[in-house]
């Protein structure tokens, strides 16, 4: 399932660019980042559930927004672009 992670962390203390970075990072894990504080991710249910469990450790629900949304499939009919696109293809073979 393609799915779309955007955050938005507290950077006004130390503890919250530590969140920030952690953040980044568990998402990076899963997918890729296709604007600064947006990621889309191609994951199975299991990873999925992995990926929002990790998250909702990281945030302090006090201070920061965490939103993820499940893509309605075929990803390339609904989702439309404008200006730079990073994508990759998750389905193509990486070449290095």
């Amino acid at each position: 399932m393609h799915v779309l992670i955007s955050y938005d962390v507290s950077t006004e203390t130390a503890a919250g660019r530590r969140r920030l970075r952690k953040v980044a990072q568990a998402c990076q894990d899963f997918g890729q980042r296709v604007q600064k504080s947006v990621f889309e991710c191609s994951v199975n249910e299991a990873q999925f559930e992995e990926v929002v469990r990790r998250l909702v450790e990281i945030i302090e629900k006090t201070e920061d927004s965490l939103r993820v949304y499940r893509l309605v499939e075929p990803k390339e009919k609904y989702v439309q672009v404008y200006g730079l696109d990073g994508s990759v293809d998750f389905d193509e073979p990486l070449v290095l």
